[in-house]
């Protein structure tokens, strides 16, 4: 749940933002555990439903206009009752069909992570799970024993598993292509590249196996067990993680866009039905708000004793002291002196936060149905519109000196990769791609790449204590820590994930800087060789040549063709999982083997270039031939160390 831009390729940028949905960055906003002095508040709008009426009616349908958005819907719920709801815009457009509140469904992505966890946390009271026990215990299949440390529901809840970043199949075309729960999680498996407890990285891998441990445990599929103790105690008659839809829901579906202007898309179908295959209303999910913020009670339904809902709101895990960290899968997101906690959610086309004050009785939920012009995050926006309108509370005075660094400091600056990637498949590229860079500036503070305002300006960070930045006009911290390794890390307070400092081999101006080369040699080679015969043959002018110069000559257009046709045909997946990201499955297999032989074939043939190389340095009669087959073995050795990194020859098509 990383945001990470990348600078090029729409269709990559797009798949990297699926697999490290931004409803949080690691900057999110946060209260300090030792606040700065603070600057006088800015007086509180009273939260009636009359203010609200006129403060998102004149602010969110100009926004869903700006940023070609069909539909949104905002619910605010306060002192055990809702306060406001209203939908905006079309949850049809074709049809003109207006967003209702109370019967619309929106696919809420990882919010749906809040209902697993509450249903985990209703056996965990009932003695039937222990959160610190080994999960195996409770699985009909093993999950490897990379590390002494166990797997266990405080871990996954808390997303320090250390599992690996999974997007094969993480979407499917139709309810027909999903495998079971159990097929998905088997076949699925992802390497832990962490010890559990020790690294945050966010997973949905390891949600969707908490539901199907709540599904061993219970006897009842996932589905039917939080309908029946969840949906049905709270009244939530519009909510499902069925896929298909029940008949009676399918025609209250809001349909999702990428823009507002476009068609409508399919419905979405995850197989990780526990980690975000959630439909449900505004109406119902101010339900479920109401019960966390009233302990577990809605109604005259308590769907978890007060003492254990008051554990899910408490801090489970933290990378530091300093900083914001995990409940049982609620995230801190205090703010303004104000205890919240929440939770957002990505699919393709639908984006959603919820968010509860707990010490205000106040819930809030705002979702889209649609993936906009990209470049604002109108639902984070919303939210904090919101809180600075409603609960301005005292706030931090902007920061305007900075603490001198140590020169025992280590150094902080260079490109970094989110721990919340795959490391050892092939989704290691993405990661590369979205790389942010830590940087000076001329004033003292440094900017996080990634780690942007609202209108797309890098954040200021100014260090505040060793080691530790502040936002220079907010109340976010980031702080800076080596591993036991001495690897930097970035840590934030967004708690379920991290940052690691790139090896200098995974740089991506290093990698990018070689790909162009490599490609260049190549395409020019390519072109100038019927470019000089058209030349010759317009000259009447033959290439005298030895016929070993010819069969070396010959040899290198070979390599360079092959090399060239390696690095099109791994451009040409990505592209192609970007664009359809529904296809990430066995189909695309074939491809991507052929694709890896191809690699080794080409990796054998650098041996061919080196020697043309070395023979040429020796034989050739000309500087320039001699610098032209230098110049591309030296390519092609680029190539092969570019598949290195990006883990093309471990023939492995889980990803």
């Amino acid at each position: 749940m990383l945001k990470l831009t990348t600078t090029k390729c729409g269709a990559l940028v797009c798949f990297v933002a699926l697999l490290f949905p931004g409803h949080v960055a690691l900057a999110q906003s946060a209260k300090p555990a030792n606040p700065a002095p603070t600057a006088e508040a800015k007086p509180a709008h009273e939260l009636t439903a009359i203010d609200l009426e006129a403060f998102l009616g004149g602010f969110l349908p100009a926004q869903l206009e700006r940023d070609d958005i069909a539909g949104a819907v905002v619910v605010v719920v306060k002192d055990g009752a809702v306060l406001f709801s209203r939908g905006y815009g079309y949850s049809d457009v074709e049809k003109k069909k207006p967003v209702s509140v109370e019967e619309t469904l929106f696919c809420p992505g990882s919010v749906s992570k809040l209902f697993t966890a509450t249903a985990v946390m209703q056996l965990v009271e009932q003695g039937k799970f222990d959160l610190d026990r080994d999960v195996n215990d409770y699985l009909d299949f093993k999950i490897p024993a990379t590390y002494p440390q166990p797997i266990t529901l405080r871990r996954i809840l808390t997303h320090t598993t250390g599992f690996e970043e999974v997007a094969k199949e993480l979407f499917v075309r139709s309810p027909e292509e999903a495998m079971t729960l159990r097929s998905y999680l088997v076949k699925h498996i992802p390497p832990r590249i962490y010890a559990p407890g020790t690294v945050p990285a966010y997973s949905n891998y390891a949600l969707a196996l908490a539901g199907y441990i709540l599904q061993r445990v219970s006897g009842e599929r996932f589905e039917d067990y939080v309908n029946a103790h969840i949906y049905a105690p709270l009244g939530m008659m519009h909510a499902t993680f069925a896929q298909p839809l029940p008949a009676s829901l399918q025609t209250v579906m809001s349909s999702g866009y990428t823009l507002g202007s476009a068609p409508a898309r399919d419905f979405e179908v995850i197989p990780a039905a526990p980690a975000g295959s959630m439909s449900v209303s505004g109406g119902d999910i101010a339900k479920f708000m109401i019960a966390h913020l009233q302990d577990g009670r809605f109604s005259n339904a308590q769907i978890l004793r007060p003492e254990t809902a008051r554990l899910m709101h408490s801090r489970q895990f933290t990378p530091d002291p300093n900083l914001l960290g995990m409940c049982v899968s609620f995230f801190e997101e205090s703010r303004n002196g104000h205890t919240i906690i929440g939770h957002g959610g990505d699919t393709r086309y639908f984006h959603s936060h919820l968010s509860l004050i707990l010490d205000s009785g106040v819930g809030f939920f705002v979702s889209v149905n649609s993936a906009g012009k990209g470049g604002f995050n109108l639902r984070g926006v919303v939210w904090e519109k919101f809180l600075d309108r409603y609960f301005p509370g005292e706030r931090p005075a902007p920061v305007s000196s900075a603490a001198a660094p140590s020169s025992n400091e280590p150094s902080i600056f260079g490109p970094y990769l989110s721990t919340r990637r795959g490391e050892v498949s092939l989704l290691k590229p993405l990661a590369i791609l979205g790389q942010p860079t830590v940087s000076s500036r001329p004033d003292g503070t440094i900017e996080v790449s990634s780690m942007l305002y609202p209108n797309g300006k890098p954040r200021e960070w100014r260090q505040v204590a060793p080691m530790l930045y502040q936002d220079r006009n907010g109340q976010a911290r980031i702080l800076f820590r080596p591993d036991a390794a001495g690897r930097m890390q970035i840590f934030g307070d967004f708690a379920a994930a991290a940052y690691q400092r790139a090896r200098w081999y995974e740089n991506v101006i290093l990698c990018r800087r070689i790909a162009l080369f490599a490609l260049g040699a190549f395409a020019l080679t390519l072109i100038f060789w019927p470019v000089g015969a058209l030349v010759r043959w317009h000259y009447n002018r033959r290439l005298e040549s030895s016929a070993e110069v010819r069969r070396r000559r010959r040899s290198t257009l070979l390599v360079c063709a092959l090399e060239a046709a390696v690095m099109l045909a791994w451009y040409w997946i990505f592209i192609y999982a970007a664009s359809h990201p529904f296809r990430l499955n066995a189909r695309l297999d074939m491809w991507i083997y052929l694709a890896e032989i191809l690699t080794v074939v080409a990796a054998a043939f650098t041996f061919v270039a080196i020697w043309n190389a070395l023979r040429s340095l020796t034989s050739a009669p000309w500087w320039w031939t001699k610098v032209h087959a230098v110049l591309i073995a030296a390519a092609c050795v680029g190539v092969v160390w570019l598949a290195f990194v990006a883990r093309v020859f471990s023939f492995n098509v889980s990803y």
